[in-house]
């Protein structure tokens, strides 16, 4: 994976990474109304539990059945879905490893519950059909022009990243974008191109929180991770024989059976190389999802990877690069619609005795798309390599900020974190 840390952008401060949210969007607690509707808009909200354990579920989908509209449920389970009473139709919840479970709004009560069951796998599928792993991947790659967009498309995406030092939030803050995709043929993305329309933040006034550090990342991860599209992501022919694939299982995700094959490196190389986890529909031979982290065995080549600019004297030791990547099939095509980004990284000064650790969390999620957009994203809209995100955006404000958007619900540790930042912030 020679070039995935190519993608531009430059992060004005580690510790001023983005990320916010709304206030009205919080988890659902025994207080809530699970559905909320007016003229204009419908408002699901609930939780997503697994019915063995009873554990709360993250990055479930959750998608209006026959619509492009959707979210995920946040690391607590809890979700939020918003959409047009023309479009008033059943709730269809997703997760790799799960029973797809369906729910009418009509049903739902106070304090929505959402169960899901695991998904019986049936492991003599890896005997009969796995016997050669890096077999099924080279077709995957192979099969892309027949399994993705054979044309452009304009979605919607919600954003948001979130930066730690140590336990303790020091920024939050999010946007919407816009995200032109063209054709998967030739899997190319050059014409790939996103735009933000709205955006705020809200950052710790601590002098001490800040470090001037320039990282890879940002809203153009949705651009060149796309493992489907960008062969520099991860798959590219010319360089699989740096890895070692082999099987792992089976698992379902709606309704359908996917090959489960974990890869790792099995030689040196003068780029980042990654070991995780790829699941391939077993029928379509399409990329569903993909979960890795960068080898960090060469800690210069890491740095050099992820590290744009960082003051003199400061030493910057990466911890953790890791990524997941989601596909969600619609009809007979595969479209990306979830990006997740985890950074941690050691961060501490010469000839000084304390070290600190400073993790960005960022995660993207499609929550509506056009199959027939009018125009691509032209150049000027673009956001563009180089561009700092924190000097486009507003400050943190109005608890209305993201009416009639569609969100990920903030977890309630990011909840706590944002009052205690406003009140860090008040004059």
């Amino acid at each position: 994976m020679k070039n995935l840390l190519k993608f531009a952008f430059s992060i004005a401060l580690l510790a001023v990474l983005f990320c916010s949210f709304d206030v009205a969007a919080a988890p659902v607690t025994a207080a809530d109304t699970s559905v909320t509707v007016s003229d204009s808009e419908v408002v699901i909200r609930g939780v997503v539990k697994d019915r063995q354990n009873r554990r709360r579920l993250s990055r479930v989908n959750v998608t209006l059945d026959g619509t492009n509209i959707g979210t995920v449920s946040n690391a607590d389970g809890a979700f939020e879905l918003r959409f047009s009473p023309a479009d008033f139709r059943r709730v269809k919840f997703s997760h790799i490893g799960y029973a797809t479970s369906y729910l009418y709004p009509a049903e739902a009560g106070d304090a929505l519950t959402v169960w899901m069951n695991p998904a019986e796998t049936v492991l003599s599928d890896v005997v009969v059909y796995g016997a050669d792993p890096r077999h099924i991947v080279d077709e995957a790659i192979a099969k892309v022009d027949r399994n993705y967009p054979a044309h452009g498309t304009m979605s919607t995406w919600f954003y948001r990243e979130t930066v730690q030092k140590g336990r303790r939030y020091i920024g939050v803050s999010e946007a919407v974008m816009e995200l032109f995709k063209t054709a998967y043929a030739g899997r190319s993305v050059i014409g790939d191109r996103v735009r933000m329309l709205k955006g705020r933040q809200l950052v710790s006034q601590r002098s001490r929180d800040t470090l001037s550090v320039k990282v890879a990342g940002g809203p153009n991860l949705a651009l060149e991770v796309d493992i489907a599209k960008n062969p520099d992501a991860l798959l590219d022919p010319v360089y699989l024989n740096d890895y070692r694939f082999e099987m792992a299982g089976t698992a379902e995700l709606d309704g359908r059976m996917q090959y489960v094959i974990a890869f790792r490196p099995q030689r040196r190389t003068t780029y980042p190389v990654f070991a995780g986890t790829l699941y391939i529909d077993r029928e379509r031979l399409a990329i569903t999802r993909a979960e890795f982290e960068m080898d960090l065995t060469d800690k210069e080549l890491a740095v050099r990877s992820v590290l744009r600019k960082k003051p003199s004297g400061l030493r910057f030791n990466p911890l953790k690069i890791a990524f997941v990547i989601g596909y969600r099939l619609d009809g007979d095509k595969s479209y990306l619609n979830y990006v997740q980004n985890a950074i941690r990284a050691k961060c501490d000064w010469r000839k000084r005795l304390f070290t600190s650790v400073y993790s960005t969390y960022t995660e993207m999620v499609a929550v509506d798309r056009d199959d027939a957009p009018i125009a691509p994203i032209n150049r000027k809209e673009a956001f563009r390599s180089g561009q700092i995100f924190s000097d486009l955006v507003d400050d943190y404000g109005d608890a209305s900020y993201w009416a009639g958007y569609n969100v990920i619900p903030p977890t309630e540790s990011l909840e706590h974190a944002v009052e205690r930042l406003k009140k860090e912030s008040r004059p």
